[in-house]
């Protein structure tokens, strides 16, 4: 008997052991398609695999499967059931991922099992499977997923026509130069030493014949880099300068629009810095810009204004066709900004041919302030400052005189003549200081701080719609106020109803952002909703 209870403790603990160990098991796995890298999305839930609809499956739900498998990069986010129809549930439709989950488990959904689709819309994944280490994005030691395992390639099984694939697959522009003897460090993965025979036109390196070598004599010390050029995803066409325009995105080889539909101004926030234009001055649609041509890449584009790349962001739908309303989306970027001080304030820059240049004081009124104020989204200015006051830049010297009128909605559209006359350095770099003006306010409440929510934006006041609006959104506007923090968010214009236009629909913050125009919508300008809509706010500040 005491020999059996010696024993009891020892058999439980063992047990817990096996219950840990058996715990972490895989909860997503891909079939279908030609790797363990490829396929359909099946989720494990309920001890039980089914598969996840394509509505709002894009490329940031695509990387957080193949950050889950070990997958490298996302190639593509697929949907109507590319890799096949599953079989069983399918657990997961709307799914939402920030991109930083651990697991496709983590991101948002509409809920688990609510079959508002059918396994015609399984979606689909195909991630990289191959990755550059110790440099960039498009540069660094080559390493391969092989049998679940990252493998360091030797220089001698490598080519070109190898190269054009690896570029192609990891969405960079063609290979600049393939490296040997360790360029990048060397490796301390195993050793991939079979001879890989791309034909070049591959769109990815598993899909290239491989053939045993044993003639080489393969170690670290022949680890292959390369060096692909950095394609730009993103551009602006059609405008009057490489910063205004239709917006197109490079996917699969191919230039495509982004609808216009959901288009907002986190969203072009994302296409200016991507390009280095400055900030925003307004987000477009069809009516403003013109038709893009080619596929329609991006359906009502979810940015949070932070993302280093417009590919980055969440999107209704990705790569599907027929389902956009309003086919273009557009922007327009400053292509103006302010250094050294605050949004409002600072030495000013000018983009001139891709090229950011100071201006010289005397070549710079008070009329042109007044257009760089306006087009900053500020107030009117208040001080032009010459002398350098925000100390000396680096950047060229623009010399052109500006001929304003004052009342241009962009620097650029202002005159400009050669000048001669004026001895310019970064001794006379202007300096800026414009009102830094309030872009929201609360109308109807009893104090500032409660009310009725307005947006100023393109110089007029109007309202914002009440869907989706709730206390993350309401925190934003009582930050942005200096109001203390929310009491309540309101709807159905609680505070009556306003007038002008109602700027957004389906407000999207994520609590953190400066400004309720920093936030992301699936709308602006756009009019689902009336005024008996009108969202409203009250603050914790100035409540008697």
């Amino acid at each position: 008997m005491l020999r059996m209870m010696g024993r009891c403790p020892m058999f439980i603990i063992l047990s817990a052991v096996v219950i840990i160990i058996t715990a972490d098991r895989v909860n997503v796995r891909l079939v279908g398609g030609h790797s363990r890298c490829a396929g359909t999305v099946e989720v494990l839930h309920r001890g039980q695999w089914g598969t996840v609809c394509d509505l709002a499956w894009d490329l940031a739900e695509a990387a957080v499967v193949c950050k889950e498998l070990g997958c490298g990069e996302p190639v593509d986010a697929l949907g109507n059931a590319h890799f096949g129809q599953g079989s069983g549930p399918i657990w997961m439709s709307f799914v939402r991922c920030i991109g930083f989950e651990s697991t496709l488990k983590d991101c948002r959904s509409a809920g688990w099992d609510q079959n508002i689709c059918n396994h015609a819309n399984d979606a689909g994944v195909i991630c990289s499977g191959v990755r550059l280490v110790g440099g960039s994005r498009c540069s660094g030691r080559l390493e391969i997923l092989h049998d679940q395992t990252w493998m360091s390639v030797c220089d001698a099984v490598f080519d070109q026509q190898d190269a054009e694939v690896v570029c192609r697959e990891l969405d960079c522009g063609a290979p600049v130069q393939v490296l040997g003897a360790a360029a990048f460090d060397k490796g301390d993965t195993q050793m991939w030493t079979q001879e890989i025979q791309c034909k070049g036109n591959e769109s990815q390196i598993h899909l290239c014949p491989t053939s045993p070598s044993h003639e080489n004599n393969c170690s670290y010390e022949n680890d292959v880099g390369l060096m692909c050029a950095e394609i730009i995803n993103v551009r602006l066409v059609n405008g009057n300068n490489p910063c205004s325009g239709t917006v197109e995105v490079h996917h699969r080889g191919q230039w495509g629009t982004v609808c216009g539909d959901g288009w907002d101004l986190a969203a072009a926030a994302v296409v200016c810095r991507e390009l280095d234009c400055g900030d925003p001055v307004d987000a477009l649609s069809d009516a403003q810009v013109g038709l893009g041509s080619g596929p329609v890449w991006m359906n009502n584009a979810i940015c949070s204004g932070s993302e280093s790349t417009l590919k980055k962001c969440g999107s209704v739908i990705w790569g599907f066709q027929g389902v956009c309303q309003s086919k273009s989306a557009g922007v327009i970027c400053s292509g103006v900004r302010l250094v050294g001080g605050s949004h409002c304030s600072g030495r000013l820059e000018i983009l001139h041919d891709q090229t950011w240049m100071s201006v010289c004081a005397a070549v710079f009124d008070q009329q042109d302030a007044e257009v760089v104020c306006r087009e900053l989204d500020c107030g009117a200015p208040v001080q032009v400052l010459g002398a350098a006051a925000f100390d000396k830049g680096d950047a060229q010297m623009w010399t052109q005189e500006i001929q304003c009128r004052g009342n241009e909605s962009q620097i650029h559209l202002c005159p400009t003549s050669l000048s001669h006359k004026y001895n310019c350095s970064h001794d006379n770099d202007v300096g800026l200081v414009c009102a830094d003006r309030v872009n929201v306010r609360l109308v109807g409440g009893h104090s500032r701080c409660a009310g009725r929510v307005e947006v100023l934006h393109r110089g007029q006041w109007g309202t914002v719609c009440d869907a989706a609006w709730d206390m993350t959104e309401a925190a934003v506007v009582c930050r942005e106020l200096d109001c203390g923090e929310p009491v309540d968010a309101l709807g159905d214009a609680y505070f009556g109803p306003g007038s002008g236009p109602i700027w957004t629909n389906r407000m999207l913050c994520t609590g953190s952002e400066t400004t309720l125009k920093n936030c992301g919508s699936v709308q602006w300008f756009g009019y689902d909703c009336n005024h008996g809509t009108d969202a409203g706010v009250i603050c914790s500040g100035e409540l008697f």
